[in-house]
């Protein structure tokens, strides 16, 4: 059942979409605190956020882009700001969808299915597919989350960027400039040595000794390997 995040503070707004979700098949959680609502979106399993813009403590501007930072999946501004310019801000630092009020629960529900098709579309797998599964090592490429021997590890957004396109890579050795190029950015101005640190971090997370590592070996002369 897809989990939807509510960060809402009018809480019979709230109530409304929550009904109208949970009757149509979702399970949802509601946070009327913007602070609050966010550590939930960062450190919690969802399908899709939809969020307020006005907010206490934390704006939903904000929310958008701290999820926008570390994870992948569709948010859905749903805001009293009408305004032009407040539609491209959202959209702009990531939003995939914007409502305003008042609005139609009928029309968020439609809103909501239509989002995650679009997503579960793009990222072209189930989420049962959507798993990189090598010995104990485990990488939900849904919730971006990664487990070893079935217990959670935290992983940076870039950390995680780097094991994924290793992982779905496997037994090629890169570059460090390869791979700087690949998840920095070819544009992006920085010290490849970034690279080695980062991998230094991946291993001292997932080997059991990562001065023998068994998943990412160091190719000698080229760079690194993700062995399966």
């Amino acid at each position: 059942m897809p989990r939807i995040l509510v960060i809402e503070d009018e809480e019979h707004i709230a109530e409304l979409e929550k009904d109208y979700l949970e009757t149509s098949g979702f399970e949802v959680t509601v946070e009327n605190d913007g602070e609050l609502g966010l550590e939930r979106a960062l450190n919690e399993t969802f399908s899709l956020v939809i969020v307020d813009l006005m907010l206490p403590n934390v704006s939903g501007f904000s929310i958008i882009k701290r999820i926008r930072e570390q994870k992948d999946i569709p948010v859905l501004v749903v805001s009293a700001k009408a305004k032009e310019v407040d539609k491209i801000r959202g959209l702009g630092l990531g939003a995939d969808d914007y409502i305003t009020k008042p609005f139609s629960p009928g029309e968020l529900v439609a809103r909501v299915q239509s989002n995650l098709m679009k997503y579960n579309r793009l990222v072209g797998k189930s989420i049962e597919e959507s798993t990189i599964e090598i010995g104990d090592l485990e990488i939900d490429l849904t919730t971006h989350e990664v487990r070893l021997k079935g217990e959670n590890l935290v992983f940076t957004a870039k950390e995680f960027e780097l094991l994924t396109f290793m992982a779905q890579n496997p037994n090629v050795a890169f570059s460090k400039e390869r791979l700087f190029s690949r998840i920095w950015g070819a544009d992006n101005y920085g010290d490849i040595a970034t690279v080695t640190v980062h991998i230094q971090k991946i291993r001292s997370k997932i080997e059991e000794d990562s001065s023998h590592p068994k998943f990412i070996e160091t190719v000698w002369g080229v760079g690194y390997r993700f062995v399966k």
